[in-house]
């Protein structure tokens, strides 16, 4: 039924002002459709869907995955320069904010709402 369709992230925000800032200037996604209360972002093949709502940052769970494969120590060291901070998670050992489980490595961090998003190195 849905195998042959398109989906898009979408993620709930509080202020679709810094949201806008942080999607467009910290991550560096491409703003396609810039709306009062909506945003659309291209990221790759995909769009990143931004919205407001009063549920915004109540998720707390990976809201957002990106697989940035062998880039993911070169985006993760751009992003700290950007100010961006990493999630840490006990139980696990991190390097330059990256945790490495054998040849799979995860970063997490948090936009202004609290949506987490993830990257990865598949």
């Amino acid at each position: 039924m849905l195998k042959d369709k398109d989906s898009a992230a979408i993620v709930a925000v509080k202020d679709i002002d810094r949201a806008r800032r942080f999607y467009r200037d910290v991550l560096e996604l491409e703003l396609t459709s810039d709306g009062d209360q909506v945003l659309e972002f291209k990221t790759g093949k995909t769009a990143l869907v931004v919205y407001v709502s009063d549920f915004a940052g109540t998720n707390q769970a990976n809201a957002v995955v990106w697989g940035v494969g062998d880039e993911i120590e070169a985006i993760t060291r751009r992003l700290a320069e950007k100010g961006v901070t990493f999630e840490h998670y006990d139980g696990m050992d991190y390097a330059d904010g990256i945790h490495r489980a054998g040849d799979f490595d995860m970063v997490w961090f948090k936009d202004p709402d609290g949506n987490i998003l993830h990257l990865n190195s598949m």
